[in-house]
């Protein structure tokens, strides 16, 4: 049976402290209210993943992520840092292709493929984000979209290898904005992405590939969209910022 995951995006927003203590607050949120078997990722900005790393050992349901690598083992690449580097904090995941490193950053679907590719080396899970802009969506081409960034970003795995991974849709026009895909829309799309992996890889490997849904999802939102057959739970943006919001996502699979 797949794994239900919630992973919170914290992207660049909280201090040093303010990230200690909203980790706290969740980790003991989630000890004292969860009763599921729920998997729980924070990925956090670099500043702050070997303290909170630190603070998972008595929650066995608990991990860190980070929200990017550099495609390269080391080397003269200031400012960036490098998946060994990552790992060595303590996280055990990391972001990757989300739809603002594709936007602002120019990031592509060949250069994620090495970032998918260095990560794995490290023993880091990737969580590989893939979507449609508001135009590609409303021209009717975003399974074509869908398809090509998995074709080119974690297609070329071998079958162990991509069943390490954790797949994320995005529907880009719905990050940040507000909007919502509809349970509906977005289950289209999951059942879209799973047999896109089974006619890649076979019906268990899909059957086992968890999907995340990643689109301004909050508490209300979240018990329609968790009951959808192929959502397996959520990559949250905005609500992993708010302990309790976050932990009221991370309770409906209780």
């Amino acid at each position: 049976m797949r794994k239900k995951i919630v992973a919170g995006n914290w992207k660049m927003n909280l201090g040093y402290q303010e990230g200690i203590s909203l980790f706290s607050e969740v980790a003991n949120m989630v000890k004292d209210e969860v009763i599921g078997n729920q998997q729980i990722i924070v990925c956090s900005p670099f500043i702050h993943l070997h303290s909170i790393a630190s603070l998972t050992n008595e929650h066995k349901n608990v991990f860190v992520g980070a929200q990017n690598i550099h495609q390269e083992d080391a080397g003269a690449y200031t400012g960036e840092v490098s998946a060994k580097q990552v790992r060595s904090t303590g996280a055990a995941y990391v972001i990757l292709g989300h739809s603002e490193r594709r936007a602002y950053f120019g990031e592509s679907d060949e250069l994620l493929a090495k970032k998918v590719n260095i990560a794995l080396t490290h023993n880091l899970v990737p969580i590989f984000c893939i979507g449609e802009t508001k135009e590609e969506r409303e021209s009717g081409e975003f399974f074509d979209v869908i398809k090509k960034q998995l074709e080119k970003g974690v297609f070329h795995l071998s079958e162990s290898d991509f069943s390490k991974i954790i797949l994320a849709y995005e529907p880009v026009w719905a990050i940040g904005t507000g909007l919502t895909a509809s349970p509906e829309q977005a289950q289209e799309v999951h059942a879209f992405i799973r047999k896109e992996v089974e006619a890649k890889y076979g019906s268990a490997v899909a059957d086992e590939t968890s999907i995340l849904y990643g689109g301004s999802c909050n508490p209300k939102n979240a018990p329609d969209l968790f009951s959808q057959p192929d959502i397996d739970g959520g990559l949250i943006g905005g609500a992993s910022l708010k302990s309790r919001d976050f932990t009221d996502i991370v309770k409906v699979f209780n």
